[in-house]
């Protein structure tokens, strides 16, 4: 059944359409982040773990929202790898060393990537696709990832 939200079926496929990228680079990040957290190695191994374990929970409750605020639209989410890979602007590619500092760098760049996108998306979900809610939405996202960057970027002095 369709949703009568006030918004109209156009907008509300443009607006599924963008969150399933925002899903994408949720997904390959949070993939990343597991990455990191099974792979690091080094002296600070332990307190590096934990650090990216809390990362990839938090993201996993991002994705876990993006994806039912798709169906709340009444929209059906990408789910499969190749279509994460397909829509996200992100790469899969790690660049930097093995090691806790590499991986913060990596992940860092992330962060901060996806929270440009998201900035500029803000806008255009309330202003030309009449959807405040999802601008809300989002906005909320990218303040997580802002947070995420700063306790990267932190780390990283």
């Amino acid at each position: 059944m369709e949703p009568k939200i006030g918004i109209s079926k156009d907008n509300l496929a443009a607006v599924a359409l963008k969150l399933s990228g925002i899903l994408a680079d949720e997904y390959i990040l949070f993939t990343k982040t597991k990455r990191a957290h099974w792979n690091v190695e080094g002296p600070d191994f332990h307190s590096m773990h934990l650090f990216f374990e809390g990362q990839y929970k938090e993201l996993d409750e991002i994705i876990d929202s993006v994806a039912e605020r798709i169906r709340s639209l009444g929209h059906y989410t990408p789910a499969t790898l190749k279509n994460f890979l397909e829509l996200t602007h992100l790469s899969e590619t790690i660049h930097e060393e093995n090691d806790g500092r590499g991986f913060m760098k990596e992940l860092l760049n992330d962060h901060e990537s996806i929270t440009m996108k998201l900035r500029e998306l803000i806008g255009h979900f309330a202003n030309e696709l009449k959807d405040a809610g999802t601008s809300d939405f989002v906005t909320g996202i990218m303040e997580t990832h802002e947070k995420i960057a700063w306790l990267l970027r932190a780390h990283l002095r």
